[in-house]
């Protein structure tokens, strides 16, 4: 019995010690109060487990900080620190609530190292740790949230964080940059909203301006050109009507974490992570020198694709030619011939009335007054107004003008906003002589000079003035038109529409990269056209259009045999692997599909439209781009999802053209099966099921082809696999395709197999996509 009673004490002891240590480690473990505080390194988490909050060493430092981070990410990364500027020299810090109701950092001597610092003392007090990254310190009598650190943000904006201005007091929540990485105290760059006239964000460098957004239209920044606020999920500026402009992101998305840092270096970076993977960067503000505020002084604008990079607006010329030709453009530039209203103030001789140089996809300058008159009257007013130099209209913005010197101009090749800028009459004139108004600062001639250059006339007679009747066909660039030239030579020439979504850059892109190649299944480019606002393409005409139209039509794919799709697949596959291997440049397609494969009088495919395409250098194996183009269907998750391209970005989109090309059916929209979201999900569905010959087309299904049919197959599911480093090179693909001794891997699952292939198709929080429709 005496034994039985002392096991019996012992068990009660335990359960008692126990009972106590979950006392503090085991209940509300997302708070922290007087009698639960934490001591390094005890964390504590959120509810939700997304974040940690505790003692932390930045990377080659031994120096402790009470810091937040993620917890469920890989790579580590604070949010928040505490006591940024006064460090613990060892491990003997403690996070508590001190008897005023403060939420404190102390050292082993009890001293104060940080505070939240209230203005009166609060009894009974609590600081809880939200799944949101927000740490709030709020009563425990009231509930009533007190202090929290997204309103004393460190250098990171999280989603549902408000970085805000009030400016009746002047208060300001922004953000600060550490001074290194391994040290968080608070360096020389500052984040946030600068209001004036208009609202814009801002970073500072010891509160000089060193970049900004441009101002805010209600959707998005005018002066960043890749912003597209449908993509941009949740992101909003607002102002309260009374004083107060706030800045807030949410996702919808829960996989990804999206967040914007400002680093030591005065550069704003978008991050992301999805499913607790390492960081992506996708945007920073920062990606070009010509980024830098006010980089080319008054009246210079600044071209990261020119060079040099600054040069004066037409009108306008250096203001220290010594000190500009030296590279020193921060002097500026000064207006070359005096506006009528400043010859007449001068008593000079009165000249015609001055006019306006259109510039377009531009940043528009600092500093704009602001009204919200109509477009029309903007102009009328400012032309009035001997003080107005520029103006420029936003619908969402509404009349921006200028009366001061013009600053921080620069040009884009998308987005941006149409600059007007004032001119004395003589110069709007030699502006009508040079083309600056037609053809825009961008267009270089010297690009074009390998091309034959044809006039306007000779085009418009060679399709009897761009007819109906000889309309081939409309992609995104705009439509097409077959025409006869004066020797009897049939061309097509692919015409700009100035509604669409490609523009001078894609324009000039497929100019540089095409003229440059030559082989069987590539088409050929003849000549180019720039006339005014008109620019258009001329090619070698493919009397059999596109191979979409005999493929995917409900009578022209009987002339396509299994023979013939054969040879439509390695013509395509050896077109590619010039573009990435073979040709003096090297090239990424990015919007190979279908409807860019035309077919001469034989049927050999030729590969067209080359406006997306990039050139990559000798070291290059892959690039980030924040603004994504192509079409849904064939494009590849990482391209897709993160901007990343690569010969592997080609190579899926060929997987999924042999796909189409042995199935007879479209990956976009195919719906004949209801538990397979795409083609992709269906092959590998029959994959699996060991009834993969049910994928082929009927009409080329022949026993003496089904080896050759299966292999082909094989190979389409090797190129579309998820991950970039799994598919093969377009060499082993065409190697896969011709040798039967060849043992293939087995393919891993396809992309896209589980969800829509379309506009929903994941998160596109970080991207621009443009989506160029086939014909």
């Amino acid at each position: 019995m005496s034994s039985l009673l002392v096991r019996n004490t012992n068990v009660s002891a335990l359960l008692v010690l126990l009972f106590c240590f979950c006392l503090k480690f085991c209940s509300a473990t997302d708070t922290i109060t007087a009698a639960k505080f934490i001591t390094d390194p005890e964390t504590v988490v959120s509810n939700g487990g997304d974040f940690k909050l505790g003692f932390f060493s930045p990377a080659n430092s031994t120096d402790r900080y009470v810091g937040i981070w993620y917890a469920q990410i890989s790579e580590p990364t604070v949010i928040w620190v505490a006591n940024r500027n006064k460090p613990l020299k060892n491990s003997s810090g403690i996070l508590t609530i001190s008897e005023d109701g403060d939420l404190v950092v102390l050292n082993g001597q009890k001293e104060v190292l940080w505070s939240s610092n209230l203005s009166s003392s609060v009894v009974n007090s609590s600081a809880q740790l939200l799944n949101s990254g927000n740490l709030i310190l709020q009563g425990n009598t009231t509930g009533t949230m007190i202090w929290e650190s997204f309103q004393h943000p460190s250098d990171t904006m999280l989603e549902k964080m408000e970085i805000s201005t009030d400016v009746r007091t002047g208060k300001k929540v922004q953000l600060t940059s550490w001074k290194s990485p391994s040290d968080p105290s608070i360096g020389n760059f500052s984040g946030g909203i600068n209001v004036g006239n208009l609202p814009e964000f801002f970073v500072w460098n010891d509160g000089n301006p060193y970049w900004r957004s441009g101002p805010w239209n209600g959707r998005v920044f005018i002066g960043l050109p890749n912003m597209n606020y449908v993509y941009l999920d949740g992101f909003r500026l607002v102002d309260d009507k009374e004083g107060t402009f706030s800045c807030t992101f949410s996702i919808s998305n829960k996989s990804f974490r999206l967040n914007y840092v400002l680093n030591a270096q005065g550069i704003v970076d978008e991050k992301y992570s999805y499913n607790g993977e390492d960081w992506v960067v996708t945007w920073s503000t920062l990606e070009t020198e010509c980024d830098v505020y006010g980089r080319c002084g008054a009246f210079g604008s600044c071209n990261s694709k020119n060079s040099p990079i600054c040069s004066c607006l037409w009108g306008f010329e250096p203001k220290n030619t010594e000190e500009w030709n030296r590279g020193n453009w921060i002097s500026g530039c000064v207006r070359r011939t005096p506006l009528q209203c400043e010859r007449m103030n001068n008593g000079s001789e009165r000249g015609k009335e001055d006019g306006f140089l259109k510039l377009t996809m531009m940043k528009v300058p600092d500093l704009a007054d602001w009204s919200s008159t109509s477009e029309e009257k903007c102009r009328t007013q400012c032309l009035e107004g001997c003080s107005c130099i520029a103006y420029a209209y936003d619908t969402g913005i509404g009349c921006m003008k200028w009366t001061r010197s013009l600053f921080d101009v620069q040009k884009f090749s998308t987005g941006g906003a149409d600059l007007y800028v004032r001119l004395a009459y003589s110069e709007v004139l030699a502006t009508k002589f040079r083309g600056e108004d037609k053809l825009g600062v961008n267009m270089n001639q010297v690009k074009i000079q390998e091309l034959p250059l044809l006039n306007l006339q000779e085009l418009a007679s060679a399709t009897n003035n761009f007819h109906q009747s000889n309309k081939l066909g409309e992609g995104g660039f705009g439509p097409v038109y077959k025409g006869k030239m004066s020797d009897g030579q049939e061309i097509a020439v692919k015409r700009l529409s100035r509604a669409s979504g490609q523009g001078q850059e894609e324009f000039m892109n497929e100019v540089v990269v095409i003229s440059k190649l030559q082989h069987r299944n590539l088409v050929r480019l003849l000549g180019c056209c720039v006339e005014g606002e008109e620019k258009m393409l001329v090619y070698e005409y493919m009397p059999n259009k596109s191979l979409d139209a005999f493929l995917f039509d409900s009578v022209k794919p009987r002339l396509l045999d299994w023979r013939r799709r054969f040879i439509i697949i390695e013509g395509i596959g050896r077109g590619l692997l010039y573009l990435h291997r073979d040709s003096r440049l090297r090239i990424i397609h990015r919007d190979l599909k279908a409807s860019n494969i035309l077919l001469d009088e034989e049927l050999n495919p030729k590969i067209s439209d080359f406006g997306m395409a990039r050139i990559f250098g000798s070291n290059e194996d892959q690039a980030n781009t924040k603004r994504v183009v192509g079409t849904y269907g064939y494009m590849s998750p990482e391209y897709a999802m993160r901007g990343q391209f690569s010969e592997k970005s080609d190579v899926f989109s060929f997987g999924v053209l042999l796909l189409e090309i042995v199935s007879g059916r479209r990956n976009i929209n195919f719906c004949d099966d209801e538990q397979a979201m795409s083609l992709l999900g269906f092959a590998w569905k029959l994959w699996n099921a060991e009834n993969i010959m049910a994928l082929t087309d009927p009409m080329i299904r022949e026993p003496c082809f089904e080896m050759e049919i299966l292999r082909c197959i094989h190979v389409g599911l090797l190129c579309v696999q998820d991950f970039a480093k799994d598919r093969p090179t377009v060499s082993v693909v065409i190697s896969m395709l011709k040798s039967e001794t060849i043992d293939l891997p087995l393919p891993k699952q396809p992309a896209f197999t589980e969800r829509q292939i379309g506009p929903d198709a994941g998160s596109l929080n970080n991207v621009t996509v443009t989506i160029v429709q086939g014909r």
